[in-house]
């Protein structure tokens, strides 16, 4: 078997134009570690955030990188090779993955490949019902969701703000979902919908009849009327969007609720969140191959759905990229390896 393999390289940050189609070397298998066999990678924000080096971090909290690097966390393929000390994966399985999020961050994923090792923690078997393009673009934004609003699903420290991220309760509740239609928000839509809530959606009026589709019980067309100007008494805000802008969902909440802003650097209302009796709550996503299972059951029987917005080939994801940066993805971009 050749010890080389097709992959996106880039040799310096910046925009798509720095994404290299090129000959790159084959990983090997480390102890607990499984080889795949690549056929679709899910994009992600920390894609771009990555390839461009991190502008939107402060500069102390960006990672130390090595060049070359190959972008990407989320896969679905094949297995090819297991290490021996590894158990629950035969050569020839099915199997998705986010992968080494966030140690990875400093580019030690490198899914937009032809083959890639995998943590066999950060795996599981793909779920039948789909292909592997849908697969691909599950894990970063369903775990998202599943980890802001169902299961924390790990006990490391929290980077992000000094107390454990809880997630509350769904059952009965009003939960408005901005940026409902792109990767992490129409999972959120879902997951909010599945487990007893009752869901207001925010998305431009092109989204309107997916969201609804995907459970939506109301739908606010932000380009037509702020949503904060429009509702009221909401328990749970999942702002998908996040960032300074947050803030305004404040005053949605009733007391007792709570705004979980899914990109929060920037936020600054956390005095006024007290004032209000508001929870504001963020966790940094981790890979969890136990919760890709339990979430997969889910994706198998079609009670969670994957929309994918484009398909792009391995050797194309510049183009890739150049649609991310246009904005207004519904659900998500993926690389198709063939």
């Amino acid at each position: 078997m050749s010890q080389m393999m097709k992959a996106i390289r880039q040799h310096m940050f910046g925009g798509p134009e720095v994404l290299v189609y090129e000959v790159a070397p084959k990983p090997e298998v480390g102890p607990g570690e499984v080889l795949v066999r690549v056929h679709a990678v899910g994009l992600n924000p920390p894609d771009w955030y990555l390839r461009d080096g991190y502008k939107t971090l402060p500069p102390e909290w960006r990672p130390q990188v090595s060049f070359p690097l190959i972008l990407g966390t989320d896969i679905s393929g094949v297995v090819v090779a297991i290490a021996s000390d590894v158990k629950g994966f035969s050569v020839g399985d099915e199997v998705y993955s986010m992968v080494r999020f966030p140690s990875g961050m400093a580019g030690g994923s490198r899914a937009y490949a032809e083959f890639i090792s995998v943590p066999a923690a950060d795996l599981a078997l793909k779920p039948a019902g789909i292909d592997h393009v849908h697969a691909a673009g599950a894990p970063m934004s369903l775990l998202t969701a599943w980890q802001f609003m169902v299961e924390l699903g790990h006990d490391e420290p929290n980077p992000l703000q000094p107390s454990r991220h809880a997630p509350v309760p769904l059952d009965g509740r009003t939960v408005l979902v901005n940026g409902a239609a792109g990767g992490v928000g129409h999972f959120a839509v879902q997951v909010a919908k599945l487990k007893g809530a009752h869901v207001i959606a925010v998305a431009s009026t092109r989204h309107e009849a997916l969201l609804r589709n995907l459970g939506a019980d109301e739908f606010i067309d932000y380009t037509k009327a702020p949503p904060e100007d429009t509702v009221r008494d909401i328990d749970l805000v999942i702002d998908a969007v996040g960032g300074p802008a947050s803030n305004r969902f404040l005053q949605v909440l009733k007391r007792g609720g709570a705004l979980f802003p899914v990109f929060p650097l920037g936020f600054a209302g956390g005095e006024d969140a007290e004032k209000l009796g508001v929870t504001v709550s963020a966790t940094q996503v981790r890979s969890s191959g136990s919760q890709l299972s339990e979430v997969g059951r889910l994706l198998d029987d079609g009670t969670i759905r994957v929309i994918v917005d484009s398909i792009y080939s391995l050797a194309d994801a510049r183009k890739a990229h150049e649609r991310a940066s246009k904005g207004h993805i519904q659900g998500k971009i993926v690389l198709e390896v063939k």
